[in-house]
């Protein structure tokens, strides 16, 4: 079979791929340089490059994102460093393809070709990579690429009786359901019993569970907390690129039991969360999970009706909206997470994070515009 009638009637179910329809695609065997990363094998020649991947439903390696995205997480050699990031580039494209199979059981399957859309890299080597295939997959396909999870337990909504009563056990429930233990055995008491107790809590949490510090946005850890120039607050939260950040009023010798969360944005007057640190940290923690999620539903900007459809079936956790800069508020259901936000009351950002494939299968037939959806 030539490449051309290979490629003609892809995505194509073959056996023996790699030795078979390799040499074709990357230009001839003599040639081809063959490389691992990660659980991946990448085969690049003068003629292109095959990625072949493991069919797998976890989000944390390599492997199909979903219909769209394909992911290849490093450390990737040097000659596939350079070709990935970008040394040969002709309007945003690779100038030879890059072609995306996958293993499933005992045959690889066709994907297609894809180019870079983004690349991430650590001292030159690269260190993840994002992928957009040319063709997006059938749902039959991505189900057989992507297969679901063998576990479908979902983390419970326990912790959502518990908002308005015992916002500590609510926090804590959350957090133990969301985020999987990774080391440590005890959760030893805060060193500074200045820090209110909600603050003290979430590092005890953050023993086990590093995560809960936050993925976009950042809880310092202990060690890290600093007051302003005169000393009077605070300053215990963080937004990656440094724009905006939280802090405490810090005047007293006895930390208040619940005090007020300022939120304050480059040298702009500090204005009040609506919800003291007790309902922050859990508003936070529901953000940051929401961004981190494996899976991902994201529609594109909605109006209040679309917002209704969206979120009708999920229950409002009952607090007041969090962020002064675009008021937020939250949704869930088991193993879910949805934040809505807007500026205007009128045009609203919706983000929705899972932990499993499963929890949005409810979007599935939404008629909405995706910027991206893992379901």
């Amino acid at each position: 079979m030539t490449d051309q009638a290979f490629l003609a009637v892809s995505p194509h179910s073959v056996r023996a791929f790699d030795e078979e329809y390799v040499p074709l695609l990357v230009g001839g065997p003599t040639t081809a340089e063959r490389h691992t990363v990660g659980r991946a094998g990448v085969v690049m020649g003068p003629g292109g490059t095959v990625i072949v991947l493991d069919a797998h439903a976890a989000g944390d390696r390599s492997g199909v994102g979903n219909a769209e995205r394909v992911r290849l997480v490093g450390p990737a050699p040097a000659t596939v460093t350079e070709r990935l990031m970008g040394t040969a580039w002709d309007g945003g494209r690779h100038v030879s393809p890059i072609h995306i199979a996958v293993r499933t059981g005992d045959e690889v399957l066709y994907l297609g070709t894809a180019h870079v859309s983004r690349a991430g890299a650590s001292g030159g080597v690269l260190s993840d990579c994002e992928l957009l295939l040319d063709t997006p997959l059938s749902r039959d396909l991505l189900d057989r690429v992507r297969p679901r999870s063998a576990s479908a337990v979902l983390p419970d909504l326990t912790w959502l009786r518990a908002v308005n009563g015992d916002r500590a056990a609510a926090l804590e429930q959350f957090l133990d359901g969301w985020y999987p233990a990774t080391s440590g055995t005890e959760r030893p008491s805060s060193s500074a019993p200045r820090l209110p107790e909600s603050l003290r809590q979430l590092y005890r949490i953050a023993v086990r569970r590093p995560d809960v510090l936050g993925t976009q946005n950042r809880i310092l850890p202990e060690s890290d907390l600093f007051t302003d120039p005169p000393g009077e607050t605070l300053v215990f939260g963080v937004e990656n690129q440094g724009g905006f950040f939280w802090s405490l009023l810090w005047t007293t010798e006895d930390a208040e039991s619940d005090p007020t969360v300022w939120f304050r944005e480059y040298d702009e007057e500090p204005v009040a969360e609506q919800e003291p640190l007790s309902g922050f940290l859990l508003q936070f923690s529901l953000f940051e999970a929401s961004l981190g999620a494996d899976y991902l539903a994201l529609p594109r900007r909605l109006g209040a009706a679309q917002v209704e459809l969206f979120t009708q079936a999920l229950h409002p956790v009952p607090l007041r909206p969090f962020w002064p800069g675009a008021p937020t508020h939250f949704y869930v259901a088991p193993g879910l997470v949805v934040h809505v936000s807007s500026e205007d009351g009128e045009e609203f950002d919706v983000w929705a994070g899972a932990t499993q494939r499963s929890a949005l299968d409810r979007w599935a037939d939404l008629p909405v515009d995706w910027t991206r959806f893992d379901g």
